[in-house]
């Protein structure tokens, strides 16, 4: 492949940029005659609260959370900044039935079993949505998400904040650009750990009280039910259990991983294994180490993604010594390491006189304010569901590929590894009557 050819497709990268992902031109409904998007949210605080935030421009009309303090909490808030009281709900079935007229979107930032749920049920009803990552719980559901989302036209968007900061976008212009070559190799990996705790590793314990201001019933939604353990799920904990969370996988690599997707316009891995500690049926591991081997396609050879979290997390990639989170590019003619900020090309020598390729694809307004301009004007997103769907897919396998303790060989289209009958068990998954994801 010609350095030429690399710089053009730059280019045409930076087109697909600004025009792939658009969504569809969408009539506003009456209730939204002004000029500002009405907005209805699915979770109010810690990371939803950012969430509320980032579309506070806009009329939020309606809010639900099934833990009253948070949901009062938050109609204070719009209250005092937008000068009214949204309506508030702890069901957003009910939410989206009774007042489906009276918003445009959906804002989704619950926990990770709650995303498709709350997101398929926005879409039905022609509801734009933006949802926090990981887009789905599962494999499957994200393949139901993506198709639902581009059937229906709406607007889409993983939050993904990062994918909207400038520096993703000069590491992507540069690895397109050919500065180290074809890439073979790329691994990423974050300290962080969303491990069980030893104590939550015990088959039965003690139940609690069920605090009044939290539902408990609509918190659990489409799991299955077990009693009421404080400090163990509610709030934050749930990222630990298979049944609520993804582990550190689920919870990071949407972020991190999204880089070389962007960078290498990845979309299926044709195979994909775990190492990790042994099983647990309940709880998600310290650490995890998962292999994916990505295909060819007509701008790049194959290549291998390695992917680090807890304490299976590297010091010293690729020869190179490292810090607690990032991504290092392997390439045939040099090395490239990105965080979210920052970028270094080894050799330090051969590339100390780099000059990076001109700016080719546009900084972003912001990522929910590129969301809210696609839900009211029909432009694009970058992280549509089509785009973070095939990413949120790939991130699940890894951690179907370790609970089967499987090197899976994976059919991308049908969602279905070949050579495995115990995938399907975590590929897709049951729901309690009255959540299902269709």
């Amino acid at each position: 492949m010609t350095q030429l050819t690399r710089r053009q497709f730059t280019h045409t990268s930076a087109a697909i940029a600004s025009g792939l992902f658009a969504s569809p031109a969408f009539s506003r409904s009456s209730s939204s005659a002004l000029e500002k998007l009405n907005v209805a949210c699915i979770g109010t605080a810690n990371r939803a609260a950012a969430d509320v935030d980032g579309v506070m421009s806009e009329n939020i009309v309606a809010l639900c959370d099934i833990d009253s303090r948070y949901l009062t909490r938050a109609q204070k808030l719009i209250q005092d900044k937008q000068g009214h009281t949204p309506a508030g709900f702890d069901d957003y079935r009910e939410m989206i039935d009774q007042m489906g007229d009276k918003f445009d979107a959906v804002v989704v930032a619950t926990s990770d079993h709650h995303h498709a749920p709350a997101t398929i049920r926005a879409i039905n009803a022609g509801k734009h949505v933006y949802c926090e990552k990981p887009l789905t719980h599962t494999v499957q559901e994200a393949r139901i998400i993506a198709e639902a989302a581009e059937k229906a036209g709406v607007a889409t968007q993983l939050g993904t904040q990062i994918h909207a900061g400038n520096n993703y976008r000069r590491v992507v212009e540069i690895i397109k650009s050919g500065a180290i070559g074809d890439i073979t190799d790329v691994h990423v990996w974050v300290s962080k750990t969303w491990g069980g705790l030893e104590e939550q590793q015990v088959a039965t314990y003690e139940a609690d009280a069920v605090p009044e201001h939290l539902n408990w019933d609509l918190w659990l939604g489409p799991a299955p039910e077990r009693e009421f353990k404080a400090g163990w799920y509610h709030p934050a904990q749930w990222r630990r259990w298979w049944d609520f969370g993804s582990g550190t996988l689920g919870d990071m690599a949407c972020h991190y991983m999204d880089l070389p997707f962007w960078a290498l316009d990845l979309v299926h891995p044709v195979s994909c294994r775990a190492e990790g500690p042994e099983l647990h049926p309940d709880v998600c591991p310290l650490g995890l180490k998962v292999y994916y081997e990505f295909p060819a396609n007509d701008q790049r050879p194959g290549l291998n993604l390695t992917w680090y979290d807890g304490n299976m997390t590297p010091r010293e990639v690729a020869g190179e010594r490292v810090p607690g989170s990032g991504v290092m590019f392997v390439g045939t003619e040099g090395k490239m390491f990105a965080s979210y900020g920052n970028y270094k090309l080894f050799p330090r020598d051969k590339y100390a006189n780099f000059q990076p390729p001109a700016e080719s694809i546009p900084n972003s307004i912001g990522h929910h304010a590129e969301w809210i301009k696609a839900c009211m004007e029909g432009t694009p997103t970058t992280c549509n569901f089509t785009y973070s769907g095939a990413l949120t897919e790939a991130v699940q396998l890894g951690n179907v590929a370790y609970r089967t303790g499987e090197t899976l060989q994976w059919d991308g289209k049908n969602l279905t590894a070949t050579n495995s009958e115990a995938a399907a068990k975590y590929v897709s998954k049951e729901y309690r009557a009255g959540w299902e994801v269709a």
